[in-house]
């Protein structure tokens, strides 16, 4: 007899939900989970396996349950007079979120974004047994300070997020947008900097704005620029009282010594991992130019990725372009796909395969 999900005691506020999934397909032009698809340099990749190799002959103890050194690498990483005090890392910026919402969210409280927005914050909000409050933006994704602050208040949630650049859209936020945010909540806020790095060379960080927020949460990742997704690496930085807060939730020893061995070794490579982030904003806005030429409607884009409108159907323009070896995103907005700029030549290979399709 095979057992059904439904047949399980499954919490009710479960039923009927999706698990997070972006197709994973053998295809030869990937580009629709806004990974980095340059590999991590080779220099990079043997200091990197050299400091694993060392943390193996420990692996039958338990690791720094602290992660002392992987903290003071990021607080040194992301500068701001932030100390390793005021540091948290965990298996993936998802991780990170998921000890936030556990810590301050839980069952009776509420979490909110503004939609469109990242596909994992209603999971996660769920998965901890919150209620998930969708909010508006505007025509071409924007928010407004004062429309995004009316918005907290009338919803008066205990968890904000807001992302920047946004995922799906492209979208990037002010400074403004978060103080009017912040000073509208009662509750935590957290920015979500994943794709920061490729923000425009005058974007402004949140974490300008930690001193005197005590309920102001930045949270980054390795997956994007540093090219570092396959080894899940995300952080964030808080006022000291929250990272001890996420103490409390955490699992005993959550990251191995071997992530932290690998994390803090291509920390110590930044500038060389990072190297690939101005050729990708240059395949990004080679992408946003060409599609705008090819009659479609791309969204200005501070990240490795490109939404853009004007698609009749977007799931068979998918499928049309996977048929050519070309793996984009559905993100579920009507008329639109979502793009990750790879190298040159992936960028071009998604370029002719949809010029071709326009041309059918």
């Amino acid at each position: 007899m095979t057992v059904r999900l439904e047949d399980l005691p499954l919490r009710d506020d479960l039923r009927g939900q999706k698990p997070y999934g972006a197709p994973q397909e053998p295809l030869a032009v990937a580009l629709n989970v806004n990974e980095n698809t340059h590999p991590v340099p080779a220099d990079v990749a043997d200091d990197i396996a050299e400091s694993v190799a060392k943390s193996i002959s420990g692996l039958n103890r338990y690791p720094d349950r602290e992660f002392v050194e992987l903290r003071e690498a990021f607080a040194e990483y992301l500068g701001h007079g932030i100390e390793a005090d005021q540091v948290w890392a965990a298996n993936g910026s998802n991780e990170v979120l998921q000890h936030v919402l556990q810590a301050f969210g839980g069952p009776g409280r509420t979490a909110m974004g503004f939609a469109p927005t990242y596909s994992m914050y209603p999971l996660l909000v769920r998965g901890v047994g919150s209620e998930w409050i969708a909010g508006t933006r505007g025509p071409r994704f924007e928010l407004d300070p004062e429309d995004a602050a009316r918005q907290v208040r009338e919803a008066d949630p205990d968890v904000v997020f807001l992302c920047t650049p946004n995922n799906p859209t492209g979208t990037a936020l002010s400074l403004d947008v978060v103080e009017a945010v912040y000073e509208a909540s009662r509750g935590i806020v957290i920015v979500d900097e994943a794709y920061f790095e490729f923000s425009p060379d005058d974007g402004a960080s949140a974490l300008t704005l930690l001193p005197g927020r005590e309920r102001l949460v930045v949270s980054r990742t390795m997956s994007k620029a540093f090219a570092f997704a396959g080894a899940r690496v995300g952080y964030l930085a808080a006022d000291a009282a929250v990272v001890d807060a996420l103490r409390l939730v955490r699992l005993p020893y959550h990251l191995s010594a071997i992530t932290q061995a690998a994390a803090t070794a291509a920390l110590r490579h930044s500038d060389e991992m990072l190297r690939t982030v101005d050729e990708i904003v240059v395949q990004r806005d080679r992408i946003s130019a060409t599609l705008e030429a090819l009659g479609y409607d791309p969204y200005p884009s501070g990240s490795n990725f490109v939404l853009f409108g004007g698609v009749d159907d977007p799931h068979d323009t998918w499928r049309r372009l996977y048929e050519r070896g070309v793996l984009v995103r559905d993100v579920g907005i009507p008329g639109h796909l979502r793009v990750s700029a790879g190298t040159e030549d992936e960028t071009s290979a998604f370029l002719d395969a949809l010029a071709r399709i326009g041309d059918e």
